[in-house]
């Protein structure tokens, strides 16, 4: 989808609730019923388990990818584990179309409006933000570091070009991550395949051009194999220019 297909619906409209499909419980009297109904719901179709799927509505602009806004905060100088983070980010919702998609961004608060040490995440759906997601776990990210105030133009043209596949490396891109600290903003983009160099190149061109960024800007890439082992984002990356 063509950036200025999804400018020209920059619009704002109200947000739906999400629909949470309320399951029947029935009473268990006894230790065999609680065994019995626990086979029940192990046999049951997925369909009844997982929630609704997301699709474009009538007359909406379908993506090629359906993405998952995610959030999360914390507090600086705590050591983070897998597991601790995982419970920290917040998932706000998922959406199909250049319509959705303009639903959750007009309500959402721009990261440079944004305080402490808080990060937003767009990723494909049934990606986390994670490191060793699947998806993610031999793959990296380009890393560029932002003066305050530039943070939300910059997160805006990312996600844009992110949505419209202006990166052009068919499944290669896994999301994005835009990073308010303190001293600076840091965005990032999530690519799957760390050792394909003409892939990480063309990603990394494309992210110069949709950011209209000056030649001298210092580019830095790491993978996800060397953040798990340091357990830092930004720590020991590799620089370019």
């Amino acid at each position: 989808m063509p950036r200025v297909v999804l400018a020209a619906w920059a619009v704002r409209w109200r947000l739906k609730d999400d629909d949470s499909g309320d399951h029947d419980q029935n009473e268990e009297n006894n230790t065999q019923k609680d065994s019995e109904k626990e086979k029940n719901d192990r046999e049951k179709p997925q369909s009844t388990t997982k929630r609704k799927a997301v699709v474009p509505g009538p007359a909406e602009h379908p993506l090629q990818y359906n993405y998952t806004f995610w959030y999360s905060r914390r507090t600086p100088g705590r050591p983070t584990s897998s597991q601790s983070y995982e419970q920290n980010i917040k998932q706000i919702g998922t959406f199909a179309s250049v319509e959705q998609f303009w639903r959750f961004y007009s309500h959402m608060v721009r990261p440079g409006d944004l305080t402490g040490h808080s990060d937003f995440h767009l990723f494909k759906e049934g990606i986390k933000p994670m490191w060793e997601d699947d998806a993610n776990k031999n793959g990296g990210k380009w890393i560029i570091r932002l003066r305050k105030g530039l943070a939300s133009r910059c997160w805006e043209n990312l996600i844009l070009a992110m949505l419209g596949e202006q990166f052009m490396v068919g499944e290669e891109i896994c999301g994005a991550v835009v990073s308010v600290r303190f001293q600076e903003d840091i965005i990032s983009i999530w690519n799957k395949t760390a050792s394909d160099q003409a892939t990480t190149a063309r990603i990394r061109d494309t992210l110069r051009r949709v950011l209209n960024l000056p030649p001298n800007t210092i580019m830095e890439y790491k993978t996800h194999t060397d953040s798990i082992k340091d357990n830092s984002s930004f720590r020991n990356t590799k620089i370019t220019l």
